[in-house]
């Protein structure tokens, strides 16, 4: 059912966690399943320095803030609004398709903290 990328990102997750001092935070939710994502992020010269993730949910929910924190970090704030949640997907080599509505949430979080990043970034 799942792939074993799927299955490694579950049981061993990077960059699992919360930044404390992040200057752009971006929590998504899908009210059918219940799955939540909460992603900070420290941003350097429109650059993600350090990416982190709590999600409550499902394995999938868990592996693609895990996938999605790794495809993002070190990249421009640019490069990362581009990756899709399809992307996180298919760098998960899939996902069933009973999942992909509720825990394929992953890209709607990172881009949430870059809005989140930009909205401080141009108060300051």
């Amino acid at each position: 059912m799942y792939s074993e990328k799927v299955i490694d990102h579950f049981t061993n997750p990077r960059n699992a966690g919360e930044i404390e001092n992040a200057n752009g935070i971006g929590q998504v939710g899908n009210a059918k399943c219940g799955d939540i994502m909460r992603i900070s992020m420290v941003v350097e010269n429109d650059i993600i320095k350090d990416i982190k993730f709590k999600t409550f949910g499902c394995g999938a929910a868990v592996a693609t803030s895990s996938m999605v924190t790794e495809m993002v970090k070190g990249k421009s704030v640019n490069e990362a609004l581009d990756i899709s949640n399809a992307a996180v997907a298919e760098a998960l080599g899939g996902l069933p398709e009973a999942k992909l509505h509720c825990s394929n949430l992953a890209a709607d979080a990172v881009h949430e903290a870059i809005k989140d990043y930009i909205k401080k970034k141009t108060k300051v």
